[in-house]
């Protein structure tokens, strides 16, 4: 099976030492990206860990794609303890970061420890070096990033970086790449935050060692270069309208099911201010959104729909400049769009303050450095709801998607059992029903389905493909690509979903963690059947003899 190539980097913050490890076992089983930093996490991280504490590790792990020049495979994966779910979480990003990254030889970053310090690390195929850079206090992501040119000669293509909001650990901050690519979900730029980590840059020569067969990786790309689908004009956003008139747009903090601005802020809307093409590092689909609006000159890369959703509809806003100027906020500061909208929202809601943009972005930027009210909501929706008198929308303390599990049945029963969360990519049974390959309603008798599905995705984050990429790295071409059956790709996939399982669950997770802040017919009984198809306990728990049986491995701190 084709896999990663290349040590595991061990970087201690607080020490200032770099070790190399090989780890060409781990990655013969486990491919790359997701599957291999779970498994490092799993064996690594204590399972009584604080996330902001030194015993805590963030994961940067490449997969074997990213040693070609595919379409679809200009991404990364992060993994560690999330200061938001208190949990395993593992969030992706695109950009321009892969090829430099494995330039540098490495299939793997660990970060660990603490530094008193603040901190630049940097990586190249000849060593590491440790740079204190006070200067870059409370920097923004993209002053960062041009402190790096200025000082380094490396560009942000070259470099992870943390904003404001993950020095002040914000819980969901996320590390930015590009200036304008997050590792969104989970809080890791609060991780890196607590391990005053500003920024890591990637810089070297090492020629990848793989040889991808072609076809089909030429096939790929000549039909990523070709193809006329929506999603290269509008992105995610081409959606927007078609799922608010035909099933639901979650608005004003969940209180309503569509948006009657919808079209002033989707696909149409967003592509009046697309200025130029962008993409992601060898991919010929360029469905990134570089836009802007002349009369104002707000620039920014997006808003894709989740943005659109998060400080679009949930604030009852309807100018898509004013969710520009909101994306473009969170990506400076470095926040998850995603939860920092629907927590603005949470506090509208609290204050009645619907439609009032400029309240929200100025709430935006008070949460990134913890001021007054920003403090609290800091702490996202799940600790901060009861102090705002409103309902506790999240799953796991991750807040929602803008997929409506409330009418996306399947979605629901989805975010009710991941790992992760309320996270529309654990899964996505959403695509199935908005396809009408699954009856949206109705939970019962979809397990299977969600397990296939987690598991594809699990090994999509493993390989690493481009969620778009679907459609054009099908399953034949995965076969071929990874030179193995389909169904021993898919078993890499629920092998890191057990992990993170039995590691969660050695946290305290276990059913009661398992459901949605809302009604779903048959929630329970779709619940347990989910369990079964796993080979779960019926609290949902992952014995220590069922991950043996699944992985071959269990691990005990006793």
């Amino acid at each position: 099976m084709l896999h990663a190539t290349g040590p595991l980097l061990t970087v201690d913050v607080g020490e200032r030492t770099a070790d190399e490890t090989m780890i060409d076992e781990v990655l013969e089983a486990t491919v790359g990206g997701r599957a291999t930093a779970t498994a490092l996490a799993y064996e690594r991280i204590p399972f009584d860990a604080d996330p902001f504490g030194s015993e805590n590790r963030a994961y940067l792990s490449t997969g074997p794609l990213q040693q070609s020049q595919t379409s679809f495979t200009g991404r990364m994966n992060m993994t560690g303890l999330s200061p938001l779910t208190d949990g395993l979480v593992s969030t992706n990003a695109g950009g321009y970061l892969s090829r430099n990254f494995v330039a540098t030889g490495y299939s793997v970053l660990e970060v660990a420890g603490q530094s008193d310090e603040l901190l630049a690390v940097h990586v190249t195929g000849d060593g590491v070096e440790f740079e204190e850079v006070p200067a870059l206090e409370g920097a923004t992501v993209p002053e960062t990033s041009d402190y790096m040119e200025d000082q380094h000669d490396l560009g942000p293509e070259h470099c992870i970086a943390i904003g404001p909001a993950g020095e002040n650990r914000v819980r969901f901050a996320s590390v930015m790449t590009f200036d304008s690519r997050a590792f969104g979900r989970g809080g890791l730029g609060a991780v890196l935050g607590s391990k005053n980590v500003k920024c890591v840059t990637f810089d070297g020569n090492v020629e990848p060692p793989l040889e991808i067969p072609n076809p089909p990786e030429m096939d790929i790309h000549r039909e990523a270069a070709t193809s006329d689908d929506r999603m290269r004009r509008q992105g995610t956003t081409g959606g927007t309208e078609f799922i608010n008139d035909n099933f639901s747009l979650p608005t004003r903090y969940f209180r309503e099911y569509e948006f009657e601005g919808a079209a002033d802020i989707g696909g149409n809307a967003v592509e009046e201010k697309k200025y130029k093409k962008g993409a992601c590092s060898a991919c010929a689909y360029a469905c990134k959104l570089p836009t802007r609006d002349e009369e104002t000159g707000v620039e920014t890369e997006g808003p894709e729909f989740e943005t659109v959703y998060s400080f679009g509809s949930q604030h009852g806003v309807d100018d898509i400049v004013d969710v520009m100027r909101a994306n473009e906020l969170c990506d400076t500061l470095g926040m998850d769009t995603i939860s920092a909208g629907v927590t603005v929202a949470a506090y509208l809601e609290s204050v009645d303050e619907f439609g009032n943009a400029k309240l929200a972005q100025e709430i935006t930027e008070r949460i990134a450095y913890r001021a007054g009210i920003g403090d609290t909501l800091a702490e996202g929706v799940a600790r901060c709801h009861d102090e705002l008198g409103v309902e506790n929308y999240t799953v796991k303390g991750m807040e929602f998607a803008a997929h409506d599990g409330r009418v996306l049945h399947g979605q629901g029963l989805s975010y009710a059992v991941a790992n992760r969360g309320a996270d529309h990519m654990y899964a996505s049974m959403l695509s199935l029903e908005y396809a009408g390959q699954v009856d949206p309603q109705g939970t019962l008798g979809k397990a299977e389905t969600l397990v296939d599905q987690e598991n594809h995705n699990a090994f999509r984050d493993t390989g690493i493909v481009c969620a778009f990429g679907d459609d054009y790295v099908t399953e034949e071409r995965l076969e071929t690509l990874f030179d193995a059956d389909y169904a021993d790709l898919m078993l890499v996939g629920a092998r890191t979903v057990e992990l993170e399982r039995h590691f969660n669950n050695q946290r305290g997770f276990d059913r009661d963690d398992d459901g949605v802040p809302y009604d779903l017919p048959d929630i329970e009984d779709a619940i347990a059947e989910y369990y079964d198809a796993r080979g779960w306990s019926e609290d949902g728990v992952v014995t220590d003899a069922r991950l043996e049986s699944v992985t071959g491995t269990v691990r005990s701190d006793d």
